[in-house]
């Protein structure tokens, strides 16, 4: 089951050619991420009250044409892996007119604040139900 999020460009995300900065599609994607968390019961704010820290332990991404100022792409997102310890998402960004602009993945773990790795399926079994019911 994938997700789709809506984002705008910012003038303070273009770097002087105009486009938005290569590094500004990753925060794209972990924005998309989050929203697409949130939109099925995962709150990652909350998760970290409860001691679930999500770092982001691989980020890739594939550029194809440019997005600029005032754009509106959408990114699709989808949670593609996922075994109770680790996940993977893929991002496509698409402009309006339907063009790719970019595609990428993010690989997730999960981690208490002593940043020791944790099982969500033994110690927030319903946190992990929830991600296998987001799985493509």
């Amino acid at each position: 089951m994938s997700y789709i999020y809506k984002r705008t460009a910012n003038y303070y995300e273009t770097d002087m050619m105009g486009i938005v900065h290569h590094s500004n599609h990753i925060r794209y994607f972990e924005e998309s991420r989050l929203a697409y968390m949130k939109s099925r019961g995962l709150d990652v704010l909350q998760m970290e009250k409860e001691g679930i820290i999500i770092p982001n332990v691989d980020a890739y991404a594939k550029y194809f044409v440019p997005v600029r100022f005032g754009e509106t792409v959408d990114i699709e997102v989808s949670l593609t892996t996922f075994n109770g310890t680790k996940m993977e998402y893929t991002y496509t960004m698409r402009r309006e007119n339907g063009e790719i602009a970019a595609t990428g993945h993010t690989m997730h773990c999960f981690v208490k604040d002593t940043f020791r790795p944790i099982s969500l399926k033994k110690s927030f079994p319903e946190y992990y139900e929830k991600l296998l019911g987001m799985l493509e």
